[in-house]
């Protein structure tokens, strides 16, 4: 039996999205922000990210320059490259922003973050605690018969898996700062 092919056979047909250009891959960003410390700026900012559904996953802010009445925002994102231009233009388009810089673009910079962790357990648990805050160069803040309160200075990972690990000796707390950072060598914002 011959297989008789309809006459309206030929190529497949093409989906206009295998057109579409690959999916841009999607990093973290760490954004430093000067702006006039006044009432309602952060409130702006944060606004800004989410009515456009850009998403935070650390804020710092602090004033910076007393005199000058200027803030630091210490922002981290993520979103394709796209998206991180597009988050850019937006910020220096607030009037109270005078300067936005993309620390991941610019280079390797030194990022911290604190943690402080309270601990409550006693026996070995306690005694595990009190080994891994060492092994991490944690400090002990505070401590009572039944807890502790570590406070840990390092990089998000490192922060990340202190945490993790204090889980086991009877964590109960966590408090975190959210990254500051600061781009490397002698060029200033």
């Amino acid at each position: 039996m011959q297989h008789v092919q309809p006459p309206f056979a030929g190529p497949p047909m093409k989906s206009h999205y295998s057109d579409a250009p690959a999916a841009e891959p999607i990093a973290r960003h760490t954004l430093a922000v000067i702006v006039d410390n006044e009432p309602g700026v952060l409130a702006r900012i944060a606004g800004l990210f989410s009515g456009r559904g850009y998403n935070i996953e650390s804020l710092t802010v602090s004033e910076t320059e007393h005199e000058k009445h200027l803030s630091r925002i210490t922002i981290v994102t993520t979103g394709t490259a796209h998206v991180i231009e597009q988050i850019k233009a937006q910020l220096s388009r607030l009037v109270p922003v005078h300067r936005v810089d993309d620390l991941t673009v610019n280079g390797d910079a030194i990022e911290r973050e604190l943690v402080l962790v309270k601990v409550v357990g006693k026996g070995e648990a306690r005694v595990e605690a009190m080994r891994l805050a060492q092994a991490f160069g944690a400090r002990t803040v505070d401590a009572t018969l039944s807890s502790f309160i570590f406070e840990l200075t390092g990089t998000s990972d490192e922060t990340e898996r202190f945490i993790s690990l204090m889980t086991a000796c009877g964590l109960t707390e966590v408090a975190r700062t959210g990254i500051a950072a600061i781009g490397r060598g002698a060029e200033s914002m």
